[in-house]
């Protein structure tokens, strides 16, 4: 009775013991096994793995590709125009063993505020060497590489491969972007005051060649008028003087009775002539000039 009651606490440390000597390895992850805070083995393959139960512990790294946003960075470009840079990198723990000695207990939180340090200080170095055109063109493309070559060797010291970084944003400062829009319309009310001014000229050119082309058909449809009436007129003397050449008295009857007309126009019409006035020569005699000239 006395030994199984000593043996069955026994088998139980010694199980937990063991158990505690045994460790999964995640496909995801790697680890580290620690004696007194040094690394004694690297476990980076998946599946059952052993260390020495309390004197040693296992430390776990995550083996997945990793993102860390860069928050916005002013930088200065060759032309002195400040912009404001958002990037973000993708990254991996390369070696975990250098890893571990070159950000120690801090893990990735450590890792990743001097992955910053690093990204920044290539990005203002890089991008400070071009122009703000530069790097709001094309070349974004070889901008960002030039950036990412420069942090990988630096981010290998802390055990960390740099696999791509990227620009996300690329700003004026808000002080800047507002002086930027000011200027940019006043640039386009300039414009729309040119394009007025060069309107309003084409108007005036186009009143002008109209207002000469009608003075133009004007003065032509009047030289016409006046030949096409010039030559009636002459067509209405020679009627008149073909008439006066058949039957002269006819036509002097003719004559005076427009004459007449002319003269005699409304109801309240007063002539005053001397009675023996040619103009009576047909009112004075029924039969006219004619009969007075028998008599």
């Amino acid at each position: 009775m006395r030994k199984s009651s000593f043996l069955l606490p026994a088998i139980f440390v010694v199980l937990v013991i063991a158990l505690s000597a045994i460790f999964i390895v995640d496909e995801r992850e790697k680890a580290l096994v620690l004696q007194f805070g040094r690394v004694v083995d690297v476990k980076e393959e998946p599946g059952l793995a052993f260390k020495i139960p309390i004197i040693q512990e296992v430390v776990r790294y995550d083996d997945r590709i990793l993102s860390r946003e860069v928050g916005p960075l002013e930088v200065t470009p060759l032309d002195d125009r400040r912009l404001v840079v958002d990037a973000f990198a993708r990254y991996r723990i390369a070696d975990v063993r250098q890893f571990r000695e070159a950000v120690g207990a801090g893990g990735i939180d450590t890792a990743e505020q001097r992955l910053d340090s690093i990204l920044r200080a290539k990005t203002r170095e890089v991008l400070g060497s071009v122009s703000s055109n530069d790097i709001l063109s094309s070349d974004r493309a070889a901008l960002m590489l030039r950036i990412r070559n420069g942090a990988i060797a630096e981010a290998r010291d802390l055990g960390l491969e740099v696999i791509d970084v990227r620009l996300k944003r690329t700003d004026l400062p808000q002080a800047n972007l507002e002086a930027t829009f000011a200027r940019m319309r006043a640039e386009r009310e300039r414009e729309a005051a040119d394009e007025v001014a060069r309107g309003e000229e084409a108007a005036q050119r186009i009143r002008a060649q109209a207002d000469r082309t009608v003075v133009e058909l004007v003065s032509e449809a009047r030289r016409e008028a006046e030949i096409v009436r010039g030559e009636a007129d002459a067509q209405r003397n020679a009627i008149f003087a073909e008439a006066y050449g058949k039957d002269p008295e006819f036509f002097e009857f003719y004559r005076s009775l427009a004459a007449y007309e002319n003269a005699l126009k409304g109801g309240n019409s007063s002539l005053v002539l001397s009675p023996d006035s040619e103009f009576f020569n047909y009112l004075g005699s029924p039969t006219g000039r004619r009969g007075a000239a028998a008599e």
